[in-house]
């Protein structure tokens, strides 16, 4: 498809909005100082993707880890250092980031004030494993 070919309309889905008052905010229990709310997903009707935000506190450190599957990330708001491989990565607003599936990676909030990202990831089975 180039960019003038339009994608056919799927009649069996319908277009969904949530507002921020939808979205429940649930602290990560593998990590202090971290919170996830899924902005959207397949239980609002989202066939391929979820959307998720994360806020990441002042001082936050999320552990090591790998996921199953790939997850897309932007930086919404603060700095914060990404540790993905062997490799570290100041981070701030406006930076995107690929973690392909099963890549170690972890977060560290340094600075005095929080950091928020947004993650897109495939519906279906993400399984996590802590490397700590």
């Amino acid at each position: 498809m180039d960019d003038t070919e339009s994608a056919e309309p799927n009649p069996d889905l319908e277009p969904t909005i949530r507002r921020t008052d939808d979205v429940e905010y649930e602290p990560v229990e593998a990590a202090d100082g971290l919170a996830k709310g899924v902005l959207i997903a397949a239980e609002h009707g989202a066939p391929n993707f979820a959307i998720r935000r994360f806020t990441l506190e002042a001082g936050a450190e999320v552990p090591p880890h790998t996921n199953a599957v790939e997850h897309e990330q932007y930086v919404l708001e603060g700095e914060y250092v990404v540790g993905i491989g062997d490799e570290e990565y100041d981070v701030e607003a406006g930076d995107s980031l690929l973690i392909p599936a099963g890549t170690v990676h972890w977060y560290r909030n340094e600075t005095d004030a929080a950091g928020a990202f947004l993650c897109a990831v495939p519906n279906g089975d993400d399984e996590i494993e802590l490397l700590e």
